[in-house]
Parts: C-alpha cells; structure tokens; sequence
C-alpha cells in the first residue's frame, strides 16, 4: 500500500489499524531479519489466531517449538497496544535482562520503521531497557531479580521462557496483584520438564483449573515445515533436545534422573490398587502375599517437621513388583503399627527401615514388638548383618542409613533397575515423583516444592535386594548345603573306628534334629 495517503485515507486507515490489530501487523509492521534486513512482517495463521487471543483473552500460556517468532509476534502486539491506546504500562520480564531488552528493541525497531503519518505518539524516553511515548503508554524490561513492576500497576505482563525462570512461582505471586485493574499476561516458553510454574500453569489451564488460556504450538504448525525438514533440523539433537525444542513435550524435556522414556514407559503400567486400606485408606494393595514367594518391606521415615511423608513399599523378590505401597503422615507409634502388621501379613518380610531422625523410634518400637526379620548393618561399611547376629554387638545399628555415601550408590542402582525393567511399578504416586526428581547441581533430589519419599524407599529397597538379599541368599545355600553334607554324612556313611561310638540310629536323628532346630534361620523357607 502506497503511503501517499490523503488526510481522509489516513484518518480511516489510523482508525482500522487501532481497531484491528492483525491487520496493523500485515500492512505497517517491519521486521529485521539476519539476511534481507527489515522486511514487511507477514503473519502466519497461527501467529494471527495468537494476536486475536492475545485481545480476547486476559491471560494467555503459550507452550511453544523454537523458531516460531512468538516473541516477534508478541512484540508486534506490543507496539500496537502503546501506540493506539494511552496510558498502557507493559512490563516484559524474562531469565536475564538483557533477554527481555531484545524483545523491547523488536518493540522499539517496528514503532520507528512506522509510516511517519502513522507515528501518533513520539518517543519521549528511548534507552536501551525501556521506552516511553507521549500518549503516556511505556515499555520495561525486567530481569526476575528485584521488585521491577510490583509496586505499579500493570496494563501487561509479558513472561518470555518462562519454563526457564527459577522462583518463577514467587515471583508471579508478587506480581499478580499489579494485573488486578485489568491487567492481562503472557507466559510464553518451551517446555524445561515438569513440575515449575509454566508446567503446573499450562497443565491447569489445559483442565480448566486456572483462568490461562492454554495455546500449544509444535514445530509443524509452520506452514513451511514438513517431515524432511524435522528430520533434517534434529538429526544431532538429544530425544531430550527434541522434546524441549520443537515437540513441546514436557515430560520429555526435563533433566530427571531417570530417562524420560523410561518414565513414559512406567506410566503406561500405572493400575489403580486392588485395594485401599489402612485408617487414611493410604495403604495401596495391587496383590496379597502369596504362597511360596518372599517380601522385602522398605520405609523411608518422615522428619517429623510435617513437610515430607511416612512411605514405605513391598517387594515381591522373585520378580521384583512393587505389591504394595503407602504413603501418609501417621505418628512415629503407628506408623511402627502398621509396619509391624504389614511385615506380618506378607510373610514376615525383611524389614528395612531408614535410620535418620524419626527413623530410629520407629525401629525401636518395632524391636520392642519382637519383629524378627528387622535389617541391621555394620556402621560405616553398611555391610548386612542378621538381626540374630546383631545382638549385643555395638558395630552393628539396626535400619538402613542413607549418606552422603550411601545415597549416590542406591539412587544409581534404582536407576539402574528401571533402565534394565527389572523393578515393575504399578503406582501413579510413585511414578508422579519420577517426574520431579531431577538433576540439581549435579545432586539427585525432588524440584523444589516436591516430594522424593516414595522414591527413597524404592531406591533403597533396590539396593537391598541386590547387595544384603542377594550375598545372604547366597550364604545360607552354602551353609544348608554344608549342614546337609554334615547330617547326610551322618546318617549314610560311618568312618569310626570300632568301639569310637556306639550311638543308635533313633539317637542319630534326634542329634540332626536338633542342628536343624539350632539352625532354623537358616533353613527357613
């Protein structure tokens, strides 16, 4: 469109362009772009269904692929909101300042690219982390350290990578209050894994728990991209880099310790329990004991500062399914209770308790109450010693200790059950805090504002099973092996000397009862 108007001409097309903002975009906006220089902006559909939300909509969460131009698009939206309407105060925040300056540059490079009959407001503050216009409308950029915007009230609020800001769910809390006149906001980002504020947001929105308007935009709803060029685009990217940069797939793109792909393949397993049992229905039942299998029942203890939860799980050993599961916040006493009971009902399992904190009251009731399979190991080594053997000896403390040196080696060899499909999990509790429990500064632990309870006990009772079971198992097939050979001997084959013993056959077995009896550890099962 030529831009030798007549005063008629320009005032009809001042008065469209302020009613439609698409339109604006299409006909006057330019773009720099890193080969042609500015260019006219030429909105996709997508990018115009976004600017028409964007009017319609208070609050907007965009869930996007890279190399979409979002941020252009919601720049554009931008310079239209300042330059067609008084008094508007945007406020862009996003990980580092200097981020959030660029988008208010994109802002300030199409308001000075206008036709100049359609420059209405004049620049009255230009610097590099803001602008200002005559019409009073302004534009700021804000890193997320400091109280930028929260003491102003704010027309919009735009949130760039939002997935990648940390204390992003404190910091909206500070600023949700400045929208409460009006006010809208847009959360735009790739996904950065689950369980932030982005992820929590979009994921509200989607089952219409928030009032966001969730928009998820993947890499094909380009126009130009097809398969080939997918394909040509990620072939030397992660699975994880492709979740994160052009399938908008959260639970793919986190940095969790176990692989994403394993998580997925977990959940497709998830069952609801067979049972719900217990005074809080938290015990969760998918199988009673069994005849001729063995238990492992594993606690991780609560701290007692009500922040985190009393967990514990039963292995079934044999095939290494978790049977059973809880998770609740009883007293140090019934929490004793119901491990006590549990351990009873899936034959006397081997119990392993966490030794931190409460850890130690909880064992100690529980030896009060006379249970006889309670794991015990050598302080400092962590070497398994039978609860039998652990009497009256002061090396040797009974439940588990998680350590800094013990914690890296269970979380790895839970890892490595889950990588192998050697431990089978049927519970959604479980596997929601698969998703949570992620690499922070190289440590294995939940997000913040999340749990890894359940998760310990798992780890821990891996551990157990292929360290303390595995050697134990081991030893007493040698020592029934040996005791047999012993009462075998005795029985079929006489090397003494005539007159050495003159024992009978009836007093023979009496004495191979009584090591039977003596050793009874040792042949159980």
């Amino acid at each position: 469109m030529s831009y030798k108007l007549s005063k008629d001409k320009i005032i009809k097309e001042v008065v469209k362009s302020g009613k439609k903002p698409v339109y604006f975009i299409n006909t006057y906006c330019k773009i720099p772009h890193p080969g042609k220089g500015l260019i006219p902006f030429k909105t996709y559909d997508f990018q115009a269904d976004l600017v028409e939300d964007l009017a319609l909509h208070r609050f907007i969460v965009v869930l996007k692929a890279r190399q979409l131009g979002i941020s252009t698009i919601t720049a554009a939206y931008v310079a239209w909101l300042v330059l067609f309407h008084r008094d508007k105060n945007v406020l862009i925040v996003a990980t580092k300042l200097q981020t959030a300056a660029n988008l208010v540059k994109k802002v300030k490079t199409i308001l000075k690219n206008l036709p100049s009959w359609l420059q209405i407001a004049s620049f009255s503050v230009d610097n590099k982390n803001s602008i200002e216009l005559s019409n009073g409308s302004q534009v700021k950029a804000s890193s997320t350290s400091g109280d930028a915007g929260r003491s102003e009230a704010l027309s919009l609020l735009v949130i760039d990578e939002a997935a990648h800001i940390d204390g992003l769910d404190e910091l909206w809390t500070g600023l949700y209050p400045t929208l409460s006149t009006g006010g809208r906001c847009i959360a735009i980002s790739t996904p950065n894994g689950v369980g932030d504020w982005f992820h929590e947001t979009f994921v509200g929105a989607e089952s219409g728990e928030n009032e966001f308007l969730p928009v998820n935009l993947p890499w094909a709803v380009h126009p130009d991209r097809d398969d080939e060029w997918f394909k040509t685009e990620t072939k030397n990217m992660s699975r994880r880099q492709i979740a994160q940069e052009y399938e908008c797939n959260f639970n793919t793109s986190g940095d969790t310790v176990i692989h994403p792909e394993d998580i997925i393949r977990i959940k497709e397993r998830i069952s609801e329990p067979k049972y719900k049992v217990g005074f809080d229905r938290n015990t969760w039942i998918w199988e009673e004991a069994q005849e001729g299998d063995s238990y492992l029942l594993v606690a991780d203890v609560a701290r007692g500062d009500g922040a985190d939860s009393s967990t514990f799980h039963v292995f079934k050993l044999q095939t290494m399914e978790i049977v059973a599961e809880y998770k609740g916040k009883p007293t140090s006493d019934l929490f004793a209770e119901i491990l006590y009971t549990t351990g009873v009902e899936y034959k006397e399992a081997m119990l392993v308790v966490e030794n931190n904190n409460v850890g130690f009251s909880v064992l100690e009731k529980l030896l009060e109450k006379g249970y006889k399979n309670v794991y015990h190991s050598k302080k400092g080594s962590h070497q398994y010693v039978e609860q039998h053997a652990a009497l009256g000896d002061s090396s040797v403390v009974p439940g588990f200790t998680t350590s800094l040196k013990t914690r890296p080696l269970i979380i790895a060899k839970f890892e490595e059950f889950i990588r192998n499909k050697v431990l089978t999990i049927y519970s959604k509790r479980l596997a929601n805090e698969l998703d949570t429990f992620i690499w922070k500064n190289g440590r294995p632990e939940a997000q913040r504002g999340y749990n890894d309870d359940l998760v310990m006990a798992a780890a821990i009772g891996c551990w157990v099973r292929d360290t303390a079971i595995i050697e134990n198992q081991r030893d007493i097939e040698y020592k029934k092996a040996f005791l047999n050979s012993i009462t075998t001997s005795r029985t079929n084959l006489d090397t003494r000397a005539p007159g050495q013993y003159k024992a009978s056959l009836r007093e023979r077995y009496e004495e191979e009862q009584k090591i039977r009896k003596d050793f009874s550890w040792i042949f159980k099962g």
